[in-house]
């Protein structure tokens, strides 16, 4: 999420009274109802314009081989970057099943599973200022810049299974030895072990041809390339066909995106919908991504037409006079949201102090910040239910009365902890005082932020609060030695829920820029030296093996692997505080005839949107 977010997440301004977060991140129309979305076709034309509310945020630049919000992942798939196989951008079951896109077919494994061979269609075309035709070597390329840690990959450990991958990345090979492009239409990947999810893998956005007389320009310099993404899909970023790609030095970002305030999209004239699915509808002539901090704003341009749809927080008398409309569509978001605390800072290095607050907080409150049971379920462990069948359903370890808090419960445990000094339950060391909290601008962390204070304080830790206006880069950063951040969630990166546990807590995985295992889960000395971070590093919980073991299994066998990791999460490392499992509210004009959700990106799929024109 998708990150949320993929992420794949979302930031928001100081604005309006109480708020309801809304992340096209990590269904039926009106009243809060399960939506698959009305699954009409529109009618060809028209503008569909999208507020967003206080800053894009991307975690990458927008360049696809960093880029991890779940927003900007929505952007890619459904109009601008078409992988070797996708999705057909609708709601439920049936948007996360594999379809071919670039390539003729989903390919099965060959070689014992080790092997996975895919034919390129004729005919498919990066667009302006190439306008050539995507071949198989543009495929390896983007495996290969993804391989580099210079080039800002924030996913790219789920490629370390092709072999050689990580050879190349590290320097000590010239190519990456697990891929072959035997002829301009062929690409092969061989792996060092079986991976049944690598389509889905091979799906994200990351993984897409990337034209190299274009992105090698900006080699060694994460994001840049995000202003200048060169489109495949039915929809390219305004004035791509202005530039002038005959060398780098010519090269200027594109006039339709600034960075900051506006992303426009237009017709990609190189697009043939001739070789694609009708996944991909295509309806209006534009899309325009605006930035607006101000919710009142955005959703009187909602009501009057001037926008379409919006990435932003819902001010509670909006939610209220939508919330038996057929405007107002509510989906599975797939996604949890949580408190983070770093397994290396004081006092959280503790594992009775983690334990204490998941007892402590009051989780009914922070959902409610969010606005109440049409936002989300309270969550009591780190994935939703319904990825693992709800096989944890009745997995509730720090349950309270109306999820409310247990401060009886949360002074007995933390007398266990080495920061209560005198044995009442109370953190009460030098290490429990003015701890730092990291928090967003959002209005939803306005809200959070006193519940978190005034359920710790019951407890003895009290906070300095440093506020963000887009904090996931400084969580991202493990030398920030962040103690607690309020800001992250998570949302599935496909229908998996290794897509939950590889990312957050393989200790592998830590990077130093763009890290999304943001508690340090796993982390040694060596790795801690390689990304500058400081802390005690002494007896940090490791879940790597246990993450090996279940990735190695299919069907009903990992689904309880990961379910029992969810459980030793939750009981014995205790990384996070999870408080909501969220479900994405998105209120659009009435002049939108045509809409639906991507389950498979968690985003409006935009693919399948249309429009008054």
């Amino acid at each position: 999420m998708r990150l949320p977010m993929r992420g794949r997440w979302l930031r928001r301004p100081a604005g309006a009274a109480a708020v309801v977060l809304v992340v096209a991140f990590l269904a039926a129309c009106g009243g809060g109802g399960d939506d698959n979305g009305d699954g009409a076709t529109g009618e060809a034309g028209g503008v569909y314009r999208v507020g967003w509310e206080n800053t894009f945020g991307f975690t990458g630049g927008f360049d696809p081989t960093g880029e991890y919000l779940g927003e900007a992942h929505g952007i890619y798939q459904n109009l601008m970057i078409r992988r070797l196989v996708g999705y057909p951008h609708t709601a439920g079951d049936a948007g996360n099943e594999l379809i071919p896109d670039l390539a003729v077919e989903v390919p099965e494994p060959t070689n014992n599973g080790l092997t996975y061979t895919f034919e390129l269609k004729d005919g498919v075309m990066f667009g302006p200022p190439l306008n050539r035709e995507i071949t198989s070597a543009d495929v390896q390329y983007a495996l290969e810049r993804l391989a580099k840690p210079d080039n800002g990959g924030q996913y790219s450990f789920y490629y370390n299974v092709i072999e050689g991958f990580e050879a190349f990345g590290n320097g000590e090979a010239e190519s990456i030895s697990g891929i072959e492009t035997p002829d301009e239409k062929t690409i092969v990947f061989n792996l060092t072990e079986p991976a049944g999810d690598f389509p889905n893998r091979i799906a994200m956005p990351a993984a897409a041809p990337m034209p190299e007389e274009v992105a090698g320009c900006y080699e060694g310099r994460p994001g840049l390339y995000g202003r200048v993404v060169v489109s495949s899909g039915p929809y390219m970023i305004e004035g791509a066909d202005e530039a002038d790609a005959s060398s780098c030095a010519n090269l200027r970002p594109f006039s339709g995106f600034d960075g900051q305030t506006r992303l426009m999209l237009v017709r990609n004239p190189a697009y043939d919908p001739d070789t694609d699915s009708d996944a991909r509808q295509s309806n209006p002539d534009r899309f325009e991504f605006l930035v607006n901090a101000n919710t009142d704003d955005i959703f009187n341009k909602i009501d009057a037409g001037e926008y379409q749809d919006h990435i932003s927080s819902i001010p509670p008398q909006v939610l209220r006079e939508y919330q038996d409309s057929e405007r107002l569509h509510r989906n599975s978001g797939d996604r949890t949201w949580y408190l983070t605390m770093n397994l290396t800072q004081p006092p959280f290095d503790d594992l009775a102090v983690r334990q204490a607050m998941n007892w402590v907080m009051d989780k009914q409150a922070l959902v409610q910040a969010w606005g109440g049971p049409i936002i989300g379920d309270v969550a009591h462990h780190i994935i939703p239910n319904n990825m693992l069948n709800d096989a944890l359903i009745d997995f509730e370890p720090y349950k309270s009365e109306e999820d409310r808090g247990d401060e009886a419960q949360a002074l007995e445990v933390m007398k266990g902890s080495r920061y209560d000094t005198d044995g009442d339950g109370i953190c009460d060391a030098p290490e429990c005082k003015n701890v730092l909290l990291l928090a967003d601008t959002r209005d939803v962390d306005e809200k959070m932020l006193p519940v978190i204070r005034a359920s710790a304080e019951k407890i003895g830790i009290t906070f300095t609060i440093r506020t963000v206006e887009g904090a996931y880069p400084v969580i991202q950063t493990p030398s920030r030695n962040i103690p607690l951040a309020e800001r992250p969630g998570w949302g599935k990166d496909y229908a998996d829920p290794y897509t939950f546990f590889g990312p957050l807590f393989d200790g592998r995985t830590i990077i130093a820029n763009g890290n999304t295992n943001y508690s340090l889960v796993g982390i040694t000395p060596e790795k801690a030296a390689e990304v500058n971070a400081t802390g005690n590093l002494e007896n940090i919980p490791s879940v790597d093996e246990d993450l090996d073991r279940c990735a190695a299994l299919t069907g009903g066998e990992r689904i309880d692997c990961y379910a029992d990791l969810d459980r030793k999460l939750m009981e014995e490392v205790v990384p996070w505080i999870p408080y909501l499992w969220q479900y994405t509210v998105h209120i659009v004009s009435e002049n939108v005839t045509a809409w639906d959700w991507d389950q498979a990106v968690g985003s409006t799929a935009y693919a399948r949107v249309a429009v008054e024109s």
